[in-house]
C-alpha cells in the first residue's frame, strides 16, 4: 500500500466510524462530554462565516491592487537622494510634467522626402487626440540620412496607456509591406520600408507596466494551480486540498484588503515587484502552515474518535511553532523599515501582513473546518483509531533516513556541508550592482528594439539628458568641465526665449546662436555688416540656470550610469551645491541605494533572527548553528544561481535588490523549518534525551516539512511568468534555495550535526533536558 507523504504509515482505507475498533488494552482517549461543546461550535460557526465574509469582501481588490501601485523608480528615492533634490529644482524651470517618449524611423534603403512629413503630422494627430503633455519636438535627421527621431512629451499619470495608444496609431500611420498588413486594416494607408518604434523613458515605461499586467490574473492562477497539484499528491483527497486553499486565498483577500488601504492613503508605497511578491508568500506561508495543521490533525485523529478534541489537540501542538516561526519572519522582515529605498522598505510590513494573516487563517479557520467536518476531509482514506490488534507499521521512509542519520552522524553532516561549499567559489561572479533598464523586460520589447535603432544612427542619450542645476556665475565653469569628459555628445541650456526652448553651449562653455542664427563672434566677413544677434540668455530661476548634457551612451545603460558619476565628480569641485539629475541619475541613485541597504539589513536580520531563536529555543548553540546553516544553503543557492544566470542563461546582471530579497525569504523561510523541526525536538528531547529526540522529531516532522518547501518552492517559481528580470531572477534564488534548505539542510545537515554534539546543543539552558 503506498505510504502517506506527511507520516512514516500507509493511509487506511475508509471504514464508517461506528466500526472503528477499540482495543481495551489500548483505548481511545474518550473522556466524556467536552465541557461548552455547543459554545464551541457556535464559534466554530462563526468563524467559518467571519473568513468566508473576508474572502467576499477582499476578492474584489484582487484587480485593484495594481492601481495603487507604481513602476516608477524615482518615486522610491530617499529625500537625500541627490537626484531627487535636483528633480525638485528642475520641476521650477518649467510648468509642464511629463516623460519622454521617443519615436525613431528607420529606412535602410534610405528616408524618403515624405519622410519628415508624416512624422510632423503624426505628432500633429498625437496633440489633436490629447496624447502628448507638450508640443513634440522638431523632428530630428540623423546624420546618416537613415533614421528620424521625434520626442514625445506624454502625461506622467497615464504614461504606459498613452504610449500604448501612440504605438497603436503609428502601427496604422506606418504599415510594412503591404496595406493589408496594416492592424487597422486601413487600406488607404501607404505601405512603407521603414520601421517606426517607441522607446525612452515612456517606452520601457509602458513594456514593463504590460509585463506586469499578468501579475494579478496568472501568477496567481498558476500558484494555485501548482499548490493544488502538489496537495492531491499529498493527501490523496478531493476535499481538503480546496480547503487549503480556500484557506490560502481567504488570507490573500484580507492581506490586500489591508495593504490597498494603505497603499491608497500613501502609507506604503509598493511597486509591481513587491505585490507579486505578497501574492506568492501569502499563499506558500498559508498552505505551509496548514499543512501542520492538517498534519497533526490527522496524528490526533489516530487516537481520538472525537473530532472536536482532535482538532483541539492539533490546535495545540500547532500553535506555538507557527506562532513562532511566523513571529521570527515578521521580525526579520520589519528590518526592511529600516532601509532607504521605498519599495525595499515597503516589502517589510507588506509581507509581515501577509505572514500576520496567513497564521491567523491557518490557526482560526482551518481548524474550524477540520473539527467540523472531521474524518470526511480525508477521503476516501479516512485516518482511523489505532489499535493493538492493527498490523504493525513499517517502516516509513523518514524512519529510515533517521536510522541512516544515527549511524554515521559526523560523516554525514560534514560531507554535505563540504558539497554546500563548493558553489561558494562562484558566489563572488553574482553580479549585482544593477542592469540597463531596456534588460527588466524578458523577451520581446519595443522600447529595447528602439534603443538599439537610436544608438545606432544617434547619440544613444538622445531625449533624456542628464540635467544639472548650477549657479548661472558658474555655468562656464560647470561646462567646460562636463564638456571634458569622455562620454558627452552635446550640452545644452534652458533658455525659454529661444525658439526650441533650449541653447547649445560648447565644450568651452560659450552659448550657441540658435539655429538658423550665426554663432556670436561670426558675422559676415564684411566688418562693417551688422553684428549678429546675441544668443538669449539662459532661464534664470533663483539665480540658477539647468543645463542639460546628452550622453553618448544609452541613458539606462550602466555606461551612462558611469558617466553621470563622473559629471557630479566634476560640476561638485566647481561649486558643491551643484546638482545632477535626470533618468540617468535616477538610475545611479536608485542602484546605489539599493546597495547601501543591502549592506545594512543583511546583518541586522541575521542578529534579530538570532536573538528571536535564542529565546525561543532557550539556547546559544542551537540557535547558532541553525542561523550559520541556513546562510550557507543562502551562499550555495547564490552560488549556483550565479553560474547559471552567467553561463547558462546569459543574464547581464542583476538588481542589486536580488541578493537582499533572496536573503529575507531564504533566511527567514528556512529558519521557519528549523523551528519547525526543533521545537518538535526540544518537545521530544525533554522526555527522551537530545539524540533520542533528534530522531523522532526528524520522523515525526520530516514529510510534512518537506511537503511544506515543496509547496513553497512551487509558489515561488509560478514568479517565474511574469517576464521580469527581477522576478525571475528571485524565483530560481528562492525556489532552488527553499528546495535546499528543506530537503538537504532540514532533513540531514541539521538533525546529524544536533545528534553528533548531543544535549550540549541546549547550552547553556540543558538542565532540564535528560542525559543521553
Amino acid at each position: 500500500m503506498p505510504r502517506h507523504l506527511l507520516t512514516s504509515t500507509p493511509p487506511e482505507p475508509h471504514r464508517p466510524e461506528s466500526e472503528i475498533p477499540v482495543d481495551s488494552a489500548q483505548p481511545t482517549k474518550q473522556r466524556g462530554p467536552i465541557p461548552a461543546r455547543r459554545s464551541l461550535i457556535a464559534l466554530f460557526a462563526v468563524l467559518l462565516v467571519a473568513w468566508v465574509a473576508i474572502a467576499g469582501v477582499g476578492g474584489p481588490y484582487f484587480g485593484k491592487i495594481s492601481e495603487v501601485a507604481t513602476n516608477d523608480r524615482s518615486s522610491f528615492l530617499p529625500e537625500s537622494a541627490e537626484s531627487t533634490k535636483a528633480q525638485a529644482l528642475i520641476d521650477q524651470f518649467s510648468d509642464l510634467d511629463y516623460v519622454p517618449a521617443i519615436v525613431v524611423l528607420e529606412d535602410k534603403d534610405g528616408l524618403s522626402k515624405d519622410s519628415t512629413t508624416e512624422l510632423e503630422d503624426l505628432a500633429e494627430r498625437l496633440d489633436d487626440e490629447g496624447l502628448l503633455a507638450a508640443a513634440a519636438s522638431p523632428v530630428i535627421p540623423s546624420a546618416d540620412g537613415e533614421a528620424l527621431e521625434l520626442i514625445l512629451p506624454v502625461s506622467t499619470d497615464t504614461t504606459a496607456d498613452d504610449v500604448e495608444q501612440i504605438r497603436s496609431i503609428i502601427a496604422g500611420t506606418f504599415p510594412i509591406a503591404t496595406a493589408a498588413d496594416s492592424p487597422t486594416g486601413d487600406v488607404d494607408s501607404v505601405p512603407t520600408s521603414a520601421d517606426v518604434y517607441v522607446t525612452g523613458p515612456g517606452g520601457f515605461s509602458a513594456d514593463l507596466t504590460s509585463a506586469f499586467a499578468g501579475i494579478d490574473g496568472i501568477l496567481l492562477l498558476v500558484a494555485l494551480i501548482a499548490v493544488f497539484v502538489i496537495l492531491i499528491i499529498v493527501y490523496r483527497s478531493p476535499l481538503l486540498p480546496v480547503i487549503v486553499l480556500f484557506t490560502s486565498v481567504a488570507a490573500l483577500s484580507a492581506s490586500i484588503f489591508v495593504i490597498w488601504h494603505l497603499a491608497d492613503a500613501g502609507i506604503l508605497l509598493i511597486n509591481g515587484q513587491v505585490q507579486g511578491i505578497l501574492f506568492i508568500l501569502v499563499v506558500g506561508a498559508t498552505t505551509d502552515y496548514s499543512l501542520l495543521v492538517v498534519a497533526r490533525f490527522r496524528d490526533a485523529l489516530l487516537t481520538e474518535r472525537d473530532r472536536v478534541r482532535a482538532g483541539l489537540a492539533a490546535f495545540k501542538g500547532v500553535v506555538e511553532p507557527i506562532a513562532a516561526s511566523g513571529g521570527t519572519v515578521i521580525a526579520g522582515l520589519l528590518v526592511l523599515l529600516l532601509t532607504d529605498l521605498a519599495s525595499t522598505r515597503a516589502l517589510g510590513p507588506v509581507a509581515a501582513i501577509g505572514i500576520l494573516v496567513a497564521m491567523l487563517a491557518a490557526l482560526t479557520f482551518l481548524p474550524a473546518a477540520l473539527m467540523v467536518i472531521g474524518r470526511a476531509v480525508f477521503w476516501p482514506f479516512r485516518p482511523q483509531v489505532r489499535t493493538t490488534s492493527s498490523a504493525p507499521a513499517k517502516k516509513g521512509l523518514w524512519t529510515r533516513i533517521a536510522e541512516v542519520v544515527a549511524k554515521r552522524p559526523r560523516i554525514i553532516w560534514i560531507g554535505l556541508v563540504v558539497l554546500l561549499a563548493l558553489p561558494l567559489i562562484a558566489f563572488p561572479q553574482f553580479k549585482a550592482s544593477g542592469i540597463a533598464q531596456s534588460d527588466f523586460v524578458l523577451g520581446d520589447s519595443e522600447a529595447r528594439d528602439g534603443q538599439d535603432v537610436l544608438s545606432e544612427h544617434f547619440p544613444g542619450g538622445s531625449g533624456s539628458p542628464t540635467q544639472i542645476v548650477v549657479a548661472k556665475d558658474q555655468l562656464e565653469d560647470a561646462a567646460k568641465a562636463v564638456g571634458s569628459l569622455g562620454g558627452v555628445e552635446s550640452m545644452t541650456v534652458v533658455a525659454e526665449e529661444s525658439p526650441s526652448g533650449t541653447i547649445a553651449i560648447d565644450d568651452d562653455g560659450q552659448l550657441q546662436a540658435p539655429q538658423g542664427q550665426a554663432p556670436q563672434g561670426q558675422g559676415a566677413p564684411d566688418s562693417t555688416s551688422t553684428p549678429p544677434p546675441s544668443p538669449p540668455a539662459p532661464t534664470e530661476v533663483d539665480g540658477q540656470v539647468l543645463l542639460e548634457a546628452t550622453l553618448t551612451d544609452p541613458a539606462d545603460s550602466l555606461a551612462a550610469e558611469s558617466t553621470v558619476t563622473d559629471i557630479r565628480d566634476a560640476v561638485h569641485k566647481v561649486d558643491s551645491e551643484t546638482l545632477v539629475g535626470g533618468e540617468t541619475a535616477v538610475d545611479l541613485d536608485t542602484n546605489t541605494t539599493a546597495e547601501a541597504d543591502r549592506t545594512l539589513a543583511i546583518p541586522l536580520i541575521l542578529i534579530v533572527i538570532t536573538i528571536v531563536l535564542i529565546l525561543l529555543l532557550r539556547s546559544l548553540v542551537a540557535p547558532l548553528l541553525l542561523v550559520a546553516l541556513t546562510v550557507l544553503s543562502f551562499g550555495t543557492a547564490l552560488g549556483v544561481s550565479a553560474l547559471v544566470f552567467n553561463h547558462l542563461i546569459g543574464f547581464p546582471g542583476a538588481d542589486p535588490s536580488v541578493p537582499l530579497y533572496a536573503f529575507v525569504f531564504l533566511v527567514a523561510l528556512g529558519i521557519d523549518y528549523n523551528i519547525f523541526l526543533m521545537s518538535r525536538v526540544r518537545e521530544e528531547s525533554l522526555r527522551v534525551g537530545t539524540r533520542k529526540g533528534v530522531l523522532e522529531g526528524l520522523v515525526a516532522t520530516g514529510g510534512v516539512i518537506t511537503s511544506a518547501g515543496i509547496v513553497l518552492a512551487a509558489t515561488f517559481a509560478a514568479l517565474a511568468v511574469i517576464p521580469v528580470m527581477f522576478l525571475f531572477q528571485l524565483a530560481f534564488i528562492v525556489t532552488f534555495g527553499v528546495l535546499l534548505d528543506a530537503i538537504l539542510v532540514r532533513s540531514l545537515v541539521v538533525p546529524a550535526l544536533v545528534h553528533d554534539i548531543g544535549r550540549n546543543v541546549w547550552w547553556p539552558w540543558r538542565k532540564r533536558i535528560p542525559l543521553d
